[in-house]
Order: C-alpha cells, then structure tokens, then sequence
C-alpha cells in the first residue's frame, strides 16, 4: 500500500511537470506579444471578433476578469468546510493549467498573425472566459475526480470550449459578450455529463444527510466570493464588448439583474427551508445566476425595469432548482452535481439565451439607433434581417447543448480509463490532502471514510 500512496503522489507530480513543460516549449516557438502597445487598426490576418482597437483601455478588462475567475470561481467551489482550502487549491490548480492551454488555443482561432499567436489584454481575457467555462464544468464533479483527472478534463475541455465558441462568435455571428451560452450553458451541461459518465452506484449511494455539511466556513467563503461578485462580475459581463456605450448596457442590466435575483431569494428561500434568513451560500447562488442571466441580453436594450424583471425571475428559479430538480437530477438521471451548477450555470444560461433571443427580434434602427451598428453591425449593415439574426440566436441554444453533451461524453469517457482513474481507495488517498481540512480542535478522520462533495443546498 505504501508504494501506491507514492505512485498516486508521483502521478499528478509528474502530469504536472510534462504538461507545464509542454505548454513552456509551445509558447518558445508559437508566441510572441501584440506588435506595439498603442491604439492602432486591427491587422487583416487577425479574427477581430475578440481584438479592441483600444490596447490601453482593455487593461483593466482584463484585471477585473482575471480577478472574477481566480476569487469567484474559486471560493464557489469552496463548498464544504471539512474540503473549502482543499477545492480551492484545485482551482487553483485548474486555472493555473487552463489559461495557458486556452492562450495556446485560442491563439490559432482568433490572435494567429505571421505563424505566431499574438498575445496581448485580449486573448488573455478570451483565455479567462474559456477558463470560467472549465471551473464550472469542474464544479460539476469536484470531489469525485481525482487532480490527474482534473487536469485531463482541462487539457480535453479548453479545445472542445474554443472550437464552441468558433462556431458561435465567428462563424455564426451570434452576439454572446456575456456569454450566456459559450460560458456558463456549455460549462454546466458539459460538466453534468462528465458526471453522468463517472457515475458509479456504489460509490454515490452513500447516505446523502451524512454528506452535508453543517460548518461555518462555508459561509465564510461564500461571503468573500460574494462580495467579488458583486464586485467584479459586471465588468467581467461586459469585457468583451468593444465599445464604450456597450459596456455601459452591459454593466448596469449586470447590476440591476443581480440585486433583483438577491432579493428574490430572501422572498423564497424562507419558504422553502427552515432558516428564516438565507444562508450566504444562496445569496452567492442568487447571485451568479442574475449575472448568468444578463450574458447574452446585457449589452442589448433590455431597460432597467426588463434587468430587474429577468433578475427577479431566475432568482425564484434559482432555489427552486435547488429544492426539486436536483434531487431529481440525482435519483433519476443519475447526475451527482456537486457545486449545484445546473442552477446556477445552467439554466440562467438558458434563460438568458431565450431573453437574448426575444430582445434581438426587437432591434430595430428606431429603438437602437446608432447603437445598431455596434450591437447588430450585420444587421445595421444589412447584409443580416433582424428574424435571421434572431433565428441563429435562438439555433445556437440547442447547438450548444448538443456540443456540450457530446464534448461531455468524450471526456467522461477518457477519465473513466483505468490509468487516470485508478482504484477508488487510492484515488481516495489521493485526493485526501485536497479533501480533508480537520477543523479547530479536532483530530483528522482516521477511519478512510470517504466524504463525497455535494452542494449544501441539496
């Protein structure tokens, strides 16, 4: 036993070490930074889909994404107390790999200039959203994949996510800044089926009342990482929009979206559970799915009161979700989702794509004005009809869906192999570092029970 407890240590050592160096030999030979750092017209050979004409001005774009997805993400996979420090460094650990890989990647689709991959403020933001998109697929099934799978899903996920997007943003012409469908709907639905994949009956049919946990420093990491939402996500919503009257839309709808679905869930979560107050890992939830919600509708004209509508709506859907659809998800479909990702990805997802659908038949030249040509400029420039525009907006929803499926299969597929998975009791061992975490005055369990993840919601 003792020489395998040193072979599970030396498996994520060593897929550390071949991938970083593969990444570092990658970026010798195919990267090189943006020629010059001022304003100037985006190059013919580039995709300027994702490129600002304003170098300077994408800077702090890019620190507040960055800070979204390093402290957001990260505390919302820091769900339970005995595990927080632990799913924290496994983000870590994720985001680490995954903004490379996506720099690499993404690099051959959007920022490929003179055989190099251009890489300044923007791929670097287009790297953090394909990185949100992972962190949420990995809160799908945190704590039931070992780092070495972790890590697989990423080196799996961050391809498969890009050539998404590809098909979305660049070939279809779908309008996404917030990324309703190409972060937070393919994140969720694709990490729910690595989960369906991965299920193991005998493993998951453990009495679910001793999973939950009943600590405080739950609260405490949803408290922090609401508060950066709060924060940070409204720029992050509207960092990829190019223009400055844009990202004004897509800031305030984020905002007005956020506090109506916070509310909401002090009007319903006493209703449904015992606590006469919500507990800060709902208002984290409320939270994410009111910004979840404005992805694909923020930079258009949704009007205050339509913000607060579409917040308050999917902020009673939220809780809702928690409550019915996923024991459901569990018992019936056979879907452990650890982190609650479906109801707060997923489905705000959904209903976002729809709300973007509905405000795309509604542009017109009167209601927008100038602002036609910066949200719709195929339709200002008449080469798009408005129902066409919103007939691909509504047909990239279920294309997502089904790549994300599939893109899910394959990867469950690839981590059920035996030599990534390994045996459960010395995937347990070594996951224990990551998992165990004893609190104030206690002693670290000794008798190898393993506790799986699972949302405090459930």
């Amino acid at each position: 036993m003792p020489e395998h407890t040193a072979a599970s240590r030396l498996r994520l050592s060593g897929l550390c070490f071949l991938l970083q160096t593969l990444i570092i030999l990658l970026f010798a030979v195919l990267a090189r930074y943006s020629p010059g750092g001022s304003p100037s017209p985006c190059p013919p050979q580039l995709n300027c889909s994702h490129r600002s004409q304003d170098s300077a001005f994408q800077q702090p774009r890019f620190q507040d994404a960055h800070v979204q997805v390093l402290l957001s993400f990260g505390l919302l996979l820091a769900l339970l107390s005995r595990s927080g420090p632990g799913s924290v460094a496994i983000s870590i650990l994720v985001t680490a790999f995954a903004i490379q890989w996506a720099v690499l990647i993404q690099g051959f689709f959007y920022f490929f200039l003179n055989g190099k991959i251009s890489v300044g403020a923007q791929s670097m933001v287009s790297a953090d959203f394909c990185t949100a998109a992972v962190l949420i697929s990995s809160g799908a099934v945190l704590g039931r994949v070992s780092p070495v799978q972790m890590l697989l899903l990423v080196l799996l996920e961050v391809p498969l996510c890009t050539l998404h997007e590809f098909i979305l943003l660049s070939l279809m012409g779908v309008r996404d800044s917030g990324r309703s469908l190409t972060v937070h709907t393919f994140g969720a639905y694709f990490g729910l089926m690595v989960s369906r994949v991965l299920y193991q009956p005998h493993k998951d049919r453990r009495k679910r009342e001793e999973q939950r946990d009943k600590g405080h420093q739950t609260d405490v990491f949803a408290v922090v990482g609401t508060i950066y939402l709060w924060i940070f996500w409204p720029s992050f919503t509207s960092s990829t929009t190019a223009h400055h009257d844009g990202e004004n839309w897509a800031v305030l709808n984020t905002y007005f979206s956020l506090v109506a679905s916070t509310v909401a869930t002090f009007i319903l979560s006493p209703l449904l559970y015992e606590e006469s107050t919500p507990r800060m890992v709902q208002i984290q939830d409320a939270t994410l799915a009111g910004t979840a919600v404005m992805g694909m509708a923020g930079e258009m004209l949704v009007t205050p009161f339509g913000a607060l509508i579409a917040g308050f709506l999917v902020g009673l859907i939220c809780p809702l979700g928690f409550r019915f659809f996923t024991p459901v998800l569990h018992s019936r479909l056979k879907i452990q989702d650890t982190c609650g990702v479906h109801n707060t990805h997923g489905l705000p997802g959904v209903l976002g794509a729809l709300l973007g659908t509905l405000l795309t038949l509604l542009a017109t030249a009167d209601t927008y004005g100038y602002r036609l040509e910066l949200v719709f400029p195929l339709v200002a420039q008449g080469s798009r009809t408005v129902p066409e525009q919103a007939l691909l907006q509504l047909g990239a929803l279920p294309l997502t869906l089904l790549l994300a499926a599939l893109g899910g299969c394959l990867t469950g597929a690839v981590l059920k192999i035996r030599v990534p998975r390994c045996s459960p009791d010395t995937q347990y061992k070594e996951n224990a570092a990551f998992r165990e975490v004893p609190e104030e005055g206690s002693e670290p369990s000794a008798n190898g029970k393993e506790e799986l993840g699972i949302s405090t919601l459930v």
